[in-house]
């Protein structure tokens, strides 16, 4: 794999690496604490989010494999430890290398249309292979900042 599609992989390598060393070694309290505040979630609900939006968008949308995603039952994650987290974080990480590596030259430009049980929250539009893997870039980015702001709050309550 070369070019931008490379580009892309090595990028959510690094973000779901971030995610692991984010959350490794955070305790069963720390991982599982809500800010307190209105629609607050915990580090483990966040990160079990990240993980479902990458799956759904990199390996459901943009390279069409046929994914089951729960999105309601991802705000009510809890666990013991990240170690579930971190195994499935790598786990992804090779997933999304070997599906992209897969496929065929010139597909970024090609339109999906996303199933609404992958999309999220909203109506399911068209997007491009491109756009696709951007939001999930852009969305990890975005909660790797809330698990961040989350974990410092949650070691100060400790």
């Amino acid at each position: 794999m070369t070019g931008e599609l490379a580009l892309y992989a090595t990028q959510l390598k690094r973000l779901l690496d971030r995610l692991c060393a984010t959350i490794e070694g955070l305790e069963e309290a720390q991982l599982n604490w809500r800010p307190p505040a209105p629609e607050a979630n915990s580090i483990y609900v966040i990160a079990t989010h990240l993980l479902g939006n990458a799956e759904a968008w990199v390996l459901g949308i943009a390279c069409g494999q046929p994914i089951q995603r729960d999105r309601p039952a991802e705000f009510r994650a809890t666990g013991p430890s990240a170690a579930r987290l971190v195994t499935r974080a790598r786990q992804l990480a090779r997933r999304i290398d070997e599906a992209l590596a897969a496929l065929p030259a010139g597909v970024l430009d090609e339109a999906r249309q996303p199933p609404q049980s992958l999309w999220g929250a909203g109506t399911a539009e068209p997007v491009t292979v491109r756009e696709a893997l951007m939001h999930v870039i852009e969305h990890a980015c975005t909660h790797l900042g809330h698990i961040d702001v989350t974990r410092d709050l949650a070691l100060a309550n400790r």
